[in-house]
């Protein structure tokens, strides 16, 4: 069995690193007749194509910077943040195999049998985040009265900007995509809610709150998704319960799949569990890619994108008016 592990310590690039993996994979998929490692392959493929022929990312970026300029000057009290990211192929990696460890689990649980390989090959199709975008919005204390609720006025902002996004973007070529989840906030427009997944009003287990929409962007014929967020959102997500001990629950949940469903019953169960389990043990410290360096699993130097993601858009905006009061 190929794995991600396997090719992390030769001092390749990024872009060596996917060649060759999906080049192993592929031919190990074809010899053994297995479609999904040849899915894996192919998504694979999609990353190749956006970090070696990546030009269209300059027009996309200028297309997302107009909705910049506008939040800019609909909403200069606001402090907010565009960042713009291809997903890591660490990243990519886990979400991959962990589709398909949670997809047969879960199918199995319901129903006693387990998938077929064309709707295992399903799940992975459905990751549609290689580029995403992320908009952090806050309201600075100082334009708060002293009888108004920072986190409601926040949430007001944040969907009257959540209900601007889908038309203002179709209008420059990119087309919103149903999101399959029938729930959301009734502060969504009502002909909006079939686009959006709305975390803030379902929050995971884990406390993650956030919208998340997704587009196809009909010039750069790529999926993108955009996340909009508070700050106290984005703290929650990046350095609170939703990462840390969500992940250490996570491993809890991935020991209990795998008592489950005992080794040798689904061999696609099998691939995509110790391919996950192996990416969770990883010492990035051992790591050898070039631009990338670890001290430990914390102190990270990322140049190149392996862990984090590789940015492609930073946008920062300060509110305008430090000492007025909204």
């Amino acid at each position: 069995m190929n794995t991600l592990n396997d090719y992390l310590y030769r001092g390749d690039t990024v872009v060596k690193i996917l060649h060759n993996y999906s080049e192993d994979l592929k031919n190990s998929a074809v010899e053994n007749n297995n479609g999904v490692d040849l899915a894996h392959s192919n998504c694979l493929l999609q990353m190749i194509g956006l970090l070696e022929h990546n030009d269209f990312l300059t027009g996309q970026s200028q297309r997302i910077r107009e909705f910049y300029k506008y939040m800019a000057d609909k909403y200069p009290f606001l402090a907010f943040t565009f960042k713009g990211r291809i997903k890591s192929i660490i990243r990519l990696e886990e979400k991959i195999n962990g589709n398909i460890v949670e997809y047969i689990y879960d199918h199995h649980c319901t129903n006693g049998t387990y998938p077929t390989e064309a709707e295992i090959k399903k799940q992975i199709g459905r990751i549609k985040d290689l580029i995403a975008y992320r908009i952090v919005i806050s309201l600075p204390e100082c334009h708060i009265k002293p009888e108004d609720d920072k986190r409601e006025l926040e949430l007001k902002y944040l969907y009257e900007i959540a209900n601007a996004l889908p038309d203002f973007l179709e209008e420059r070529g990119f087309e919103p995509e149903v999101s399959g989840i029938d729930e959301s906030s009734e502060r969504i427009d009502e002909r909006l809610k079939p686009y959006y997944r709305d975390y803030i009003e379902n929050p995971n287990s884990f406390g993650y709150k956030s919208l998340h929409i997704s587009f196809f962007d009909n010039t750069s014929r790529s999926n993108i998704e955009v996340q909009i967020r508070t700050k106290e959102m984005d703290d929650i997500a990046e350095i609170g319960p939703a990462n840390h001990l969500g992940y250490e629950k996570r491993q809890e949940k991935e020991r209990a799949r795998r008592e489950a469903i005992p080794y040798g019953e689904n061999p696609y169960f099998d691939d995509a569990y110790d391919r996950g389990m192996k990416l969770q043990e990883l010492d990035l410290s051992k790591v050898n890619v070039n631009m990338f360096g670890a001290i430990d699993n914390t102190l990270i130097n990322d140049g190149c994108g392996l862990y984090r993601g590789r940015l492609i858009l930073p946008y920062e905006h300060l509110s305008r008016f430090q000492n007025d009061l909204i």
